[in-house]
């Protein structure tokens, strides 16, 4: 089951999926994905691999590209990958000339990267670590 911790592996799935802004082809979403998952295949990840078909991130709708820009990341050591992970993402939506939000899911636990002043995110990207066991990046 997507975004779950499997006992017997001990490997946990993690969905992101990048929303793509207003006037953002198919095309361009799919670029952005690319760019993240190489970054993200940088870090100490078990996988990176598309979300099934029929598996739509949440609040997507079928013809959304958002189904485009998911993927599930497997993390064997969920705690300080997953907090690598998300500090990553934040980076990563940083850089970009359009930010789009990114939504990342483990289980029914979403957290939603989009347009907050930093000190409201990073209370939001604590809270969601805490609940995961992971710690918090430290300073800036």
């Amino acid at each position: 089951m997507s975004g779950d911790t499997v006992a017997d592996t001990g490997v946990t799935d993690v969905q992101v999926a990048v929303v793509p802004n207003d006037g953002l082809d198919d095309e361009g979403a799919e670029r952005l994905m690319r760019r993240l998952r190489a970054e993200i295949l940088d870090l100490d990840v078990e996988s990176v691999r598309p979300v099934p078909a029929g598996a739509l991130p949440v609040g997507a709708k079928a013809a959304d590209p958002v189904t485009i820009g998911a993927v599930i990341v497997a993390l064997t050591v969920p705690g300080g990958v997953l907090t690598s992970l998300v500090g990553l993402i934040q980076d990563w939506r940083a850089r970009q000339t359009a930010p789009h939000p990114v939504v990342i899911t483990i289980g029914d636990d979403t957290l939603e990267l989009a347009d907050a002043t930093p000190d409201q995110q990073q209370a939001v990207v604590d809270m969601f670590l805490a609940r995961h066991g992971a710690q918090p990046p430290t300073g800036p």
